[in-house]
């Protein structure tokens, strides 16, 4: 018997892969979305979008950094104090209702990230090392704390700042992504929290997505429409988190 609801989560699953691996992102914030819609239990989510995570944002490193678009003088700072902070994060586990409200909060702000048309016409400012040293840690603390890489916080500011083109934030948030999730799921592991049991299957779906989505956004399209629609589903997860 043809199980709908397995294809319609596998098939959603992809369709995430390609969307936030077209950025430079690994999209967790997306895994987690789907996730909360399909009502997976909230003990596999944070460790599954981790490693989901750090699959597609290896991907999407390799794909922008040859492409020539990496910044190590933004990246060096931002990597150094957020790394720790995500481990840490990790390492929390929060009530169960407290997790859903900041989740939806970071879902939220995820959808921005996606809908939002970043267009990179004024100059450049070159930000200090100890804004940086900041802003890291704040955002590997929350990112450990609700399961994601971090990317849908630090790309909007690398261009809301104007510290970044488009695809330097992107090449600098793949590879920031994915030492965060790595750091995050380190923590999460640490109190012997495990994957969704379906979680290699998962992680194909996930490689194949990442290959295309990165392929195609590190030299080609900025797919502005389709993430759009994204950032609607991001939006009712968000909603479907924090009202339940």
């Amino acid at each position: 018997m043809i199980d709908y609801e397995q294809i319609a989560l596998l098939s959603s699953l992809f369709v995430v892969a390609i969307l936030y691996s077209s950025v430079g992102h690994g999209g967790a914030s997306g895994y987690l979305a789907v996730m909360a819609l399909f009502s997976i239990p909230i003990a596999f989510t944070r460790p599954t979008a981790l490693i989901l995570n750090v699959v597609v944002s290896s991907i999407a490193s390799m794909s922008f950094w040859r492409a020539g678009h990496f910044d190590k003088r933004i990246f060096l700072p931002v990597a150094l104090a957020s790394i720790p902070m995500a481990f840490i994060g990790g390492m929390i586990d929060l009530p169960k209702e407290w997790y859903q409200r900041i989740l939806g909060a970071g879902l939220f702000f995820a959808s921005f990230r996606l809908a939002w048309n970043f267009s990179q016409q004024e100059e450049i400012m070159e930000p200090s090392s100890a804004i940086l040293l900041f802003v890291g840690a704040i955002i590997g603390l929350v990112s450990g704390l609700i399961g994601i890489g971090g990317g849908v916080f630090l790309t909007p500011l690398l261009l809301l700042m104007r510290w970044s083109d488009a695809k330097t934030a992107a090449a600098i948030s793949a590879v920031f992504i994915l030492l965060n999730s790595m750091a995050g799921l380190a923590g999460v592991y640490s109190r012997g929290v495990q994957m969704a049991p379906d979680g290699l299957l998962w992680i194909g779906i996930a490689i194949l997505g990442g290959l295309i989505g990165s392929h195609l956004g590190s030299r080609y399209f900025d797919s502005l429409s389709l993430r759009r629609i994204l950032a609607g589903v991001l939006v009712i997860a968000a909603f479907k988190l924090i009202l339940v």
